[in-house]
Protein backbone atom coordinates (compact mmCIF):
# COMPACT_ATOMS: atom_id res chain seq x y z
CA UNK A 1 0.00 0.00 0.00
CA UNK A 2 1.36 3.43 -0.90
CA UNK A 3 2.40 5.81 1.88
CA UNK A 4 -0.23 8.35 0.81
CA UNK A 5 -2.96 5.71 1.02
CA UNK A 6 -1.84 4.62 4.49
CA UNK A 7 -1.78 8.21 5.75
CA UNK A 8 -5.24 8.90 4.36
CA UNK A 9 -6.64 5.83 6.07
CA UNK A 10 -5.08 6.68 9.43
CA UNK A 11 -6.34 10.31 9.33
CA UNK A 12 -9.87 9.03 9.83
CA UNK A 13 -8.91 6.93 12.85
CA UNK A 14 -6.47 8.95 15.00
CA UNK A 15 -6.02 12.55 16.19
CA UNK A 16 -3.78 14.85 14.07
CA UNK A 17 -0.89 14.77 16.58
CA UNK A 18 -0.91 10.98 16.60
CA UNK A 19 -1.09 11.02 12.78
CA UNK A 20 2.11 13.10 12.59
CA UNK A 21 3.94 10.64 14.85
CA UNK A 22 2.58 7.64 12.97
CA UNK A 23 3.40 9.13 9.57
CA UNK A 24 6.93 9.92 10.65
CA UNK A 25 7.40 6.40 11.96
CA UNK A 26 5.99 4.93 8.76
CA UNK A 27 8.24 7.10 6.60
CA UNK A 28 11.29 6.03 8.61
CA UNK A 29 10.32 2.38 8.27
CA UNK A 30 9.75 2.77 4.54
CA UNK A 31 13.15 4.43 4.06
CA UNK A 32 14.85 1.73 6.11
CA UNK A 33 13.20 -0.98 4.06
CA UNK A 34 14.44 0.65 0.87
CA UNK A 35 18.00 0.92 2.19
CA UNK A 36 18.14 -2.72 3.24
CA UNK A 37 18.56 -3.81 -0.37
CA UNK A 38 20.90 -0.95 -1.28
CA UNK A 39 20.84 2.69 -2.23
CA UNK A 40 17.45 3.61 -3.62
CA UNK A 41 17.47 3.53 -7.41
CA UNK A 42 20.98 2.12 -7.75
CA UNK A 43 20.82 -1.54 -8.82
CA UNK A 44 24.55 -2.10 -8.21
CA UNK A 45 23.90 -1.79 -4.47
CA UNK A 46 21.09 -4.34 -4.42
CA UNK A 47 21.00 -8.13 -3.95
CA UNK A 48 24.66 -8.25 -2.94
CA UNK A 49 24.10 -11.26 -0.67
CA UNK A 50 21.79 -13.11 -3.04
CA UNK A 51 22.53 -16.79 -3.57
CA UNK A 52 20.92 -19.41 -5.74
CA UNK A 53 20.81 -20.63 -9.35
CA UNK A 54 22.22 -18.26 -11.96
CA UNK A 55 22.33 -17.96 -15.74
CA UNK A 56 25.57 -17.43 -17.67
CA UNK A 57 25.20 -15.79 -21.08
CA UNK A 58 27.75 -16.06 -23.90
CA UNK A 59 27.91 -16.44 -27.66
CA UNK A 60 27.77 -19.84 -29.29
CA UNK A 61 30.29 -22.31 -27.81
CA UNK A 62 32.09 -23.08 -31.06
CA UNK A 63 35.13 -24.86 -29.62
CA UNK A 64 35.41 -28.54 -30.45
CA UNK A 65 35.63 -29.48 -26.78
CA UNK A 66 32.75 -27.24 -25.65
CA UNK A 67 34.78 -25.09 -23.27
CA UNK A 68 31.84 -23.21 -21.72
CA UNK A 69 29.85 -26.38 -21.14
CA UNK A 70 32.85 -28.07 -19.51
CA UNK A 71 33.40 -25.15 -17.13
CA UNK A 72 29.75 -25.06 -16.12
CA UNK A 73 29.60 -28.83 -15.62
CA UNK A 74 32.67 -28.62 -13.36
CA UNK A 75 31.03 -25.85 -11.30
CA UNK A 76 27.64 -27.57 -11.09
CA UNK A 77 29.21 -30.79 -9.80
CA UNK A 78 30.18 -29.03 -6.56
CA UNK A 79 27.39 -26.46 -6.25
CA UNK A 80 24.08 -28.37 -6.09
CA UNK A 81 22.15 -25.38 -4.72
CA UNK A 82 23.75 -22.79 -7.00
CA UNK A 83 23.53 -24.40 -10.41
CA UNK A 84 24.57 -22.44 -13.49
CA UNK A 85 22.46 -22.57 -16.65
CA UNK A 86 24.18 -21.72 -19.93
CA UNK A 87 22.21 -19.32 -22.12
CA UNK A 88 23.91 -19.79 -25.49
CA UNK A 89 23.52 -16.85 -27.84
CA UNK A 90 24.06 -16.88 -31.61
CA UNK A 91 27.52 -16.79 -33.18
CA UNK A 92 26.87 -13.29 -34.56
CA UNK A 93 28.51 -10.57 -32.44
CA UNK A 94 25.92 -7.95 -33.40
CA UNK A 95 23.07 -10.23 -32.35
CA UNK A 96 24.85 -11.01 -29.07
CA UNK A 97 25.25 -7.31 -28.35
CA UNK A 98 21.64 -6.46 -29.21
CA UNK A 99 20.36 -9.28 -26.99
CA UNK A 100 22.40 -8.08 -24.01
CA UNK A 101 21.40 -4.44 -24.50
CA UNK A 102 17.73 -5.38 -24.69
CA UNK A 103 17.93 -7.23 -21.37
CA UNK A 104 19.93 -4.52 -19.65
CA UNK A 105 17.71 -1.65 -20.81
CA UNK A 106 14.63 -3.44 -19.52
CA UNK A 107 16.43 -4.23 -16.24
CA UNK A 108 15.66 -7.93 -16.53
CA UNK A 109 17.18 -10.17 -13.86
CA UNK A 110 17.32 -13.31 -16.02
CA UNK A 111 20.93 -12.75 -17.12
CA UNK A 112 23.21 -13.00 -14.06
CA UNK A 113 26.70 -13.24 -15.56
CA UNK A 114 27.28 -12.03 -19.11
CA UNK A 115 30.23 -12.47 -21.45
CA UNK A 116 31.15 -9.16 -23.07
CA UNK A 117 33.34 -8.69 -26.10
CA UNK A 118 36.27 -6.64 -24.81
CA UNK A 119 35.22 -3.26 -26.31
CA UNK A 120 31.69 -3.54 -24.88
CA UNK A 121 32.88 -3.56 -21.29
CA UNK A 122 33.35 0.20 -20.92
CA UNK A 123 29.94 0.97 -22.41
CA UNK A 124 28.11 -1.42 -20.08
CA UNK A 125 30.07 -0.06 -17.11
CA UNK A 126 29.36 3.58 -18.01
CA UNK A 127 25.64 2.84 -18.28
CA UNK A 128 25.51 1.19 -14.84
CA UNK A 129 24.54 -2.19 -16.29
CA UNK A 130 27.29 -4.26 -14.68
CA UNK A 131 28.56 -4.62 -11.13
CA UNK A 132 31.81 -2.84 -10.17
CA UNK A 133 34.28 -5.39 -8.79
CA UNK A 134 35.52 -3.46 -5.78
CA UNK A 135 35.28 -3.58 -1.98
CA UNK A 136 33.54 -6.85 -1.05
CA UNK A 137 33.23 -7.69 -4.74
CA UNK A 138 36.95 -7.36 -5.48
CA UNK A 139 38.62 -10.29 -7.25
CA UNK A 140 42.29 -11.30 -7.22
CA UNK A 141 43.85 -10.57 -10.61
CA UNK A 142 47.52 -11.07 -9.65
CA UNK A 143 47.90 -14.26 -11.73
CA UNK A 144 46.29 -12.75 -14.82
CA UNK A 145 48.01 -11.11 -17.79
CA UNK A 146 47.91 -7.38 -17.06
CA UNK A 147 46.54 -6.29 -20.48
CA UNK A 148 43.51 -8.52 -19.94
CA UNK A 149 42.83 -6.80 -16.62
CA UNK A 150 43.17 -3.40 -18.31
CA UNK A 151 40.56 -4.45 -20.87
CA UNK A 152 38.08 -5.09 -18.03
CA UNK A 153 38.77 -1.77 -16.32
CA UNK A 154 36.86 1.46 -16.92
CA UNK A 155 37.64 4.83 -15.35
CA UNK A 156 39.98 3.22 -12.84
CA UNK A 157 37.56 0.53 -11.65
CA UNK A 158 37.50 -3.16 -12.54
CA UNK A 159 34.08 -4.16 -13.88
CA UNK A 160 34.62 -7.67 -15.21
CA UNK A 161 36.78 -10.76 -14.95
CA UNK A 162 38.82 -11.55 -18.08
CA UNK A 163 37.49 -14.92 -19.30
CA UNK A 164 39.68 -15.60 -22.31
CA UNK A 165 41.91 -13.37 -24.36
CA UNK A 166 43.36 -13.10 -27.85
CA UNK A 167 46.19 -11.37 -29.62
CA UNK A 168 47.36 -10.79 -33.16
CA UNK A 169 50.27 -12.80 -34.56
CA UNK A 170 52.60 -12.46 -37.53
CA UNK A 171 52.52 -15.55 -39.75
CA UNK A 172 55.57 -15.72 -42.01
CA UNK A 173 57.13 -18.01 -44.59
CA UNK A 174 60.06 -19.49 -42.68
CA UNK A 175 61.28 -21.23 -45.85
CA UNK A 176 61.84 -17.77 -47.39
CA UNK A 177 62.58 -15.69 -44.27
CA UNK A 178 64.26 -17.87 -41.61
CA UNK A 179 64.20 -15.15 -38.92
CA UNK A 180 60.98 -13.17 -38.40
CA UNK A 181 61.18 -9.36 -38.39
CA UNK A 182 60.76 -7.50 -35.11
CA UNK A 183 59.98 -4.08 -36.58
CA UNK A 184 57.97 -2.67 -39.46
CA UNK A 185 61.19 -1.38 -41.03
CA UNK A 186 62.73 -4.86 -40.96
CA UNK A 187 59.59 -6.46 -42.37
CA UNK A 188 59.14 -4.01 -45.22
CA UNK A 189 62.85 -4.27 -45.94
CA UNK A 190 62.32 -7.98 -46.69
CA UNK A 191 59.62 -7.36 -49.29
CA UNK A 192 62.20 -7.85 -52.05
CA UNK A 193 62.07 -11.55 -51.12
CA UNK A 194 58.35 -11.50 -51.91
CA UNK A 195 58.95 -9.76 -55.23
CA UNK A 196 61.66 -12.27 -56.12
CA UNK A 197 59.16 -15.07 -55.53
CA UNK A 198 56.31 -13.27 -57.32
CA UNK A 199 54.08 -13.13 -54.23
CA UNK A 200 52.61 -10.35 -52.09
CA UNK A 201 54.63 -9.10 -49.14
CA UNK A 202 52.26 -8.24 -46.28
CA UNK A 203 48.53 -8.23 -45.60
CA UNK A 204 46.13 -8.07 -42.72
CA UNK A 205 42.42 -7.34 -42.52
CA UNK A 206 42.11 -4.00 -44.31
CA UNK A 207 38.56 -4.01 -45.66
CA UNK A 208 36.34 -1.25 -44.16
CA UNK A 209 34.96 -3.15 -41.13
CA UNK A 210 36.01 -3.85 -37.54
CA UNK A 211 39.12 -5.67 -38.75
CA UNK A 212 40.46 -2.42 -40.20
CA UNK A 213 39.97 -0.69 -36.85
CA UNK A 214 42.04 -3.46 -35.25
CA UNK A 215 44.79 -3.34 -37.87
CA UNK A 216 44.94 0.46 -37.77
CA UNK A 217 45.00 0.53 -33.98
CA UNK A 218 47.85 -1.97 -33.90
CA UNK A 219 50.16 0.06 -36.11
CA UNK A 220 49.23 3.38 -34.44
CA UNK A 221 49.71 1.87 -30.97
CA UNK A 222 53.01 0.33 -32.10
CA UNK A 223 54.32 3.82 -32.86
CA UNK A 224 53.13 5.16 -29.50
CA UNK A 225 49.84 6.69 -30.61
CA UNK A 226 46.55 6.44 -28.73
CA UNK A 227 42.90 7.17 -29.47
CA UNK A 228 41.16 8.26 -26.26
CA UNK A 229 42.24 9.44 -22.84
CA UNK A 230 41.69 7.60 -19.54
CA UNK A 231 38.18 9.07 -19.27
CA UNK A 232 37.17 7.15 -22.41
CA UNK A 233 35.91 10.33 -24.05
CA UNK A 234 38.76 12.78 -24.73
CA UNK A 235 40.27 12.20 -28.20
CA UNK A 236 44.07 11.81 -28.31
CA UNK A 237 44.69 10.47 -31.82
CA UNK A 238 45.82 13.80 -33.31
CA UNK A 239 49.50 13.24 -32.52
CA UNK A 240 52.84 12.77 -34.35
CA UNK A 241 52.94 9.15 -33.14
CA UNK A 242 49.54 8.32 -34.62
CA UNK A 243 50.53 9.98 -37.89
CA UNK A 244 53.76 7.97 -38.03
CA UNK A 245 51.86 4.72 -37.53
CA UNK A 246 49.17 5.38 -40.11
CA UNK A 247 51.74 6.73 -42.54
CA UNK A 248 53.71 3.46 -42.31
CA UNK A 249 50.62 1.49 -43.30
CA UNK A 250 49.63 3.87 -46.10
CA UNK A 251 53.15 4.13 -47.55
CA UNK A 252 53.43 0.33 -47.63
CA UNK A 253 50.19 0.15 -49.59
CA UNK A 254 51.23 2.87 -52.02
CA UNK A 255 54.57 1.12 -52.59
CA UNK A 256 52.88 -2.18 -53.39
CA UNK A 257 54.35 -3.92 -50.33
CA UNK A 258 50.73 -4.45 -49.34
CA UNK A 259 48.94 -5.93 -52.40
CA UNK A 260 46.22 -3.83 -54.04
CA UNK A 261 43.53 -6.41 -53.30
CA UNK A 262 44.40 -6.38 -49.57
CA UNK A 263 42.00 -3.50 -48.85
CA UNK A 264 39.18 -5.98 -49.63
CA UNK A 265 40.51 -8.59 -47.18
CA UNK A 266 38.68 -9.76 -44.09
CA UNK A 267 39.92 -12.78 -42.09
CA UNK A 268 38.93 -15.47 -44.64
CA UNK A 269 40.38 -13.69 -47.67
CA UNK A 270 43.65 -12.80 -45.97
CA UNK A 271 43.99 -16.33 -44.63
CA UNK A 272 43.36 -17.83 -48.05
CA UNK A 273 46.03 -15.60 -49.59
CA UNK A 274 48.64 -16.85 -47.13
CA UNK A 275 47.57 -20.52 -47.12
CA UNK A 276 47.65 -20.59 -50.92
CA UNK A 277 51.27 -19.43 -50.87
CA UNK A 278 50.62 -15.90 -52.16
CA UNK A 279 51.90 -13.91 -49.16
CA UNK A 280 55.19 -13.63 -47.32
CA UNK A 281 53.75 -12.10 -44.13
CA UNK A 282 50.23 -12.11 -42.66
CA UNK A 283 48.72 -10.54 -39.57
CA UNK A 284 46.00 -12.82 -38.17
CA UNK A 285 44.60 -14.37 -34.99
CA UNK A 286 45.87 -17.62 -33.40
CA UNK A 287 42.96 -19.70 -34.75
CA UNK A 288 44.58 -19.43 -38.20
CA UNK A 289 47.48 -21.64 -37.08
CA UNK A 290 45.32 -24.72 -37.59
CA UNK A 291 44.23 -23.60 -41.05
CA UNK A 292 47.75 -22.73 -42.19
CA UNK A 293 48.97 -26.12 -40.98
CA UNK A 294 46.09 -28.11 -42.44
CA UNK A 295 46.36 -30.61 -45.25
CA UNK A 296 44.72 -28.21 -47.72
CA UNK A 297 47.30 -25.51 -47.05
CA UNK A 298 50.06 -24.89 -49.60
CA UNK A 299 52.38 -23.67 -46.84
CA UNK A 300 51.96 -26.54 -44.38
CA UNK A 301 55.28 -27.05 -42.52
CA UNK A 302 56.70 -23.96 -44.27
CA UNK A 303 55.48 -21.18 -42.00
CA UNK A 304 56.35 -19.79 -38.60
CA UNK A 305 54.63 -17.56 -36.06
CA UNK A 306 55.98 -14.49 -34.27
CA UNK A 307 54.71 -11.45 -32.38
CA UNK A 308 53.58 -8.52 -34.49
CA UNK A 309 56.29 -6.06 -35.51
CA UNK A 310 56.53 -2.64 -33.92
CA UNK A 311 58.49 0.58 -34.23
CA UNK A 312 61.58 -0.42 -32.23
CA UNK A 313 60.72 -3.99 -31.31
CA UNK A 314 57.67 -6.13 -30.58
CA UNK A 315 54.52 -4.36 -31.68
CA UNK A 316 51.26 -3.66 -29.89
CA UNK A 317 48.65 -6.27 -30.71
CA UNK A 318 45.03 -5.37 -30.25
CA UNK A 319 43.60 -7.42 -27.42
CA UNK A 320 40.66 -9.68 -28.17
CA UNK A 321 38.61 -12.08 -26.08
CA UNK A 322 35.71 -12.00 -23.63
CA UNK A 323 35.23 -10.41 -20.23
CA UNK A 324 32.66 -11.86 -17.82
CA UNK A 325 30.59 -9.37 -15.81
CA UNK A 326 27.83 -9.55 -13.21
CA UNK A 327 24.60 -7.93 -14.30
CA UNK A 328 23.55 -5.05 -12.06
CA UNK A 329 20.05 -6.53 -12.14
CA UNK A 330 20.99 -10.04 -10.98
CA UNK A 331 19.15 -11.32 -7.91
CA UNK A 332 21.97 -13.69 -6.89
CA UNK A 333 25.10 -11.58 -6.98
CA UNK A 334 27.00 -13.46 -4.29
CA UNK A 335 26.76 -16.66 -6.32
CA UNK A 336 27.62 -14.72 -9.48
CA UNK A 337 30.76 -13.35 -7.81
CA UNK A 338 31.88 -16.83 -6.80
CA UNK A 339 31.32 -18.03 -10.36
CA UNK A 340 33.39 -15.12 -11.69
CA UNK A 341 36.24 -16.13 -9.39
CA UNK A 342 35.91 -19.69 -10.64
CA UNK A 343 36.14 -18.54 -14.27
CA UNK A 344 39.63 -17.11 -13.68
CA UNK A 345 40.81 -20.00 -11.50
CA UNK A 346 43.57 -22.33 -12.65
CA UNK A 347 41.04 -25.15 -12.92
CA UNK A 348 38.74 -23.27 -15.29
CA UNK A 349 41.54 -21.65 -17.25
CA UNK A 350 43.10 -25.06 -17.88
CA UNK A 351 39.85 -25.98 -19.63
CA UNK A 352 39.99 -22.71 -21.60
CA UNK A 353 43.59 -23.30 -22.70
CA UNK A 354 43.02 -26.96 -23.54
CA UNK A 355 40.17 -25.85 -25.78
CA UNK A 356 42.65 -23.79 -27.85
CA UNK A 357 41.36 -20.48 -26.48
CA UNK A 358 44.07 -18.11 -25.19
CA UNK A 359 43.98 -18.16 -21.40
CA UNK A 360 44.09 -15.07 -19.21
CA UNK A 361 46.49 -16.75 -16.75
CA UNK A 362 50.18 -16.23 -17.56
CA UNK A 363 51.18 -19.68 -16.30
CA UNK A 364 49.25 -21.44 -19.08
CA UNK A 365 51.68 -20.14 -21.71
CA UNK A 366 54.60 -21.99 -20.12
CA UNK A 367 52.89 -25.40 -19.87
CA UNK A 368 54.92 -27.88 -21.98
CA UNK A 369 51.86 -30.02 -22.73
CA UNK A 370 49.92 -27.03 -24.03
CA UNK A 371 52.89 -25.78 -26.06
CA UNK A 372 53.16 -29.19 -27.70
CA UNK A 373 49.49 -28.90 -28.65
CA UNK A 374 49.72 -25.21 -29.65
CA UNK A 375 53.29 -24.29 -30.69
CA UNK A 376 52.35 -20.65 -31.14
CA UNK A 377 51.81 -20.10 -27.39
CA UNK A 378 55.26 -18.56 -26.63
CA UNK A 379 54.80 -16.03 -29.45
CA UNK A 380 51.24 -15.34 -28.32
CA UNK A 381 52.36 -14.76 -24.73
CA UNK A 382 54.86 -12.18 -25.96
CA UNK A 383 52.21 -10.60 -28.16
CA UNK A 384 49.63 -10.34 -25.37
CA UNK A 385 52.20 -9.00 -22.91
CA UNK A 386 52.54 -5.88 -25.07
CA UNK A 387 48.92 -5.83 -26.26
CA UNK A 388 46.65 -2.79 -26.05
CA UNK A 389 42.87 -3.01 -25.68
CA UNK A 390 40.75 -1.41 -28.36
CA UNK A 391 39.86 2.17 -27.36
CA UNK A 392 38.30 1.90 -23.90
CA UNK A 393 35.25 4.10 -24.32
CA UNK A 394 31.50 3.88 -23.73
CA UNK A 395 31.05 5.03 -27.33
CA UNK A 396 33.13 2.32 -28.94
CA UNK A 397 30.98 1.72 -32.03
CA UNK A 398 31.18 5.37 -33.07
CA UNK A 399 34.90 5.55 -32.31
CA UNK A 400 35.55 2.41 -34.35
CA UNK A 401 33.59 3.84 -37.27
CA UNK A 402 35.66 7.04 -37.19
CA UNK A 403 38.90 5.04 -37.19
CA UNK A 404 38.03 2.60 -39.96
CA UNK A 405 36.38 5.16 -42.25
CA UNK A 406 39.34 7.52 -42.13
CA UNK A 407 41.97 4.79 -42.32
CA UNK A 408 40.28 3.34 -45.39
CA UNK A 409 40.17 6.78 -47.01
CA UNK A 410 43.90 7.18 -46.40
CA UNK A 411 44.63 3.75 -47.86
CA UNK A 412 42.58 4.27 -51.01
CA UNK A 413 44.00 7.76 -51.52
CA UNK A 414 40.86 9.83 -51.04
CA UNK A 415 42.37 11.46 -47.92
CA UNK A 416 45.90 12.34 -46.91
CA UNK A 417 47.27 10.78 -43.72
CA UNK A 418 47.05 14.17 -42.03
CA UNK A 419 43.40 14.65 -43.03
CA UNK A 420 42.58 11.09 -41.96
CA UNK A 421 44.04 11.64 -38.48
CA UNK A 422 42.15 14.93 -38.15
CA UNK A 423 39.00 13.09 -39.27
CA UNK A 424 39.51 10.44 -36.60
CA UNK A 425 39.99 13.14 -33.96
CA UNK A 426 36.78 14.92 -34.95
CA UNK A 427 34.88 11.65 -35.15
CA UNK A 428 35.93 10.67 -31.65
CA UNK A 429 35.02 14.15 -30.35
CA UNK A 430 31.45 13.71 -31.58
CA UNK A 431 31.18 9.98 -30.76
CA UNK A 432 29.23 10.59 -27.57
CA UNK A 433 26.64 12.82 -29.19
Amino acid sequence: MALKQVSSLRSSLVPRASLAIASAALLTATMAAGCSSGDSGNPTSENLDGRGPITYVEGKDTTETGVVKQIIERWNATHPNEQVTFKEQSNDANQQYDDLVEHMRSKQSGYDVVALDVPWTAEFAAKGWIQPLKDNFAIDTAALLSPTVASATYNGTLYAAPRNTNGGLLFYRKDLVPTPPRTWTEMLGQCQVARDNNIGCYAGQLAPYEGLTVNTAEVINAYGGTFVGPDGKTPTVDSPQARAGLNTLVDAYKAGDIPREAITFKEPESGNAFASGNLLFLRNWPYFFGEAGGDASQVKDRFGVAPLPGDNGVGASTLGGYNAAISAFSKNKATSLDFLRFLISEEAQQIVASGALPSVRASMYDDPALIAQMPYLPALKESIASAVPRPVTPFYSAVSKAVQDNAYAALNGTKSVDDAIIGMQKGIETAGN
